[in-house]
C-alpha cells in the first residue's frame, strides 16, 4: 500500500522561499517516479515538476524553471520527495499534490493519468 503525505505549505509573501515535503510510504521507493501537481482556484490541475525513479532526470513547467527544484531523497527508513520553491509569486497560489507511480522505464511522467498514487493535497497561498 502506498501513502503520500504532503507538508510544508501555508501562507507566504511574494519573493519568499518554501520547501514542500512529500513523505512516501512505499515498499520500493527506488522503483517509483514522482511528480508535483497543483490546482489553482477555477483552473485545472497542472504539472509542476516530475522526477524519474533514479532521481537523475527531471521536468519543470516553463513558469517554474529556474525557481523550483524537485528531488527524491531516502533518509534512513524514510522516503521523501521535495519541491524547493524560490521567488514565489501570487501566481503560484494553488493546492499542491504529490503523485507517484511504479516505474519500469526510468523516466518521469507529466500527465495526471500516468500517476496512480496521490496525496491529499495542501494549500499554498502567496500574497503580493
Amino acid at each position: 500500500q502506498v501513502r503520500l503525505v504532503e507538508s510544508g505549505v501555508g501562507s507566504v509573501q511574494a519573493g519568499d522561499s518554501l520547501k514542500l515535503s512529500c513523505a512516501a510510504s512505499v515498499s520500493a521507493f527506488s522503483f517509483y517516479a514522482f511528480a508535483w501537481f497543483r490546482q489553482a482556484p477555477g483552473k485545472e490541475r497542472e504539472i509542476v515538476a516530475a522526477i524519474n525513479r533514479g532521481g537523475d532526470s527531471t521536468y519543470y513547467r516553463d513558469s517554474v524553471k529556474g525557481r523550483f527544484t524537485i528531488s527524491k531523497i531516502k533518509d534512513g527508513t524514510k522516503n521523501f520527495v521535495y519541491l524547493q520553491m524560490n521567488a514565489l509569486s501570487p501566481e503560484d497560489t494553488a493546492v499542491y499534490y504529490c503523485a507517484a507511480r511504479l516505474d519500469q522505464n526510468a523516466r518521469y511522467y507529466v500527465r495526471e493519468t500516468q500517476h496512480n498514487e496521490w496525496g491529499q493535497g495542501t494549500q499554498l497561498t502567496v500574497s503580493s
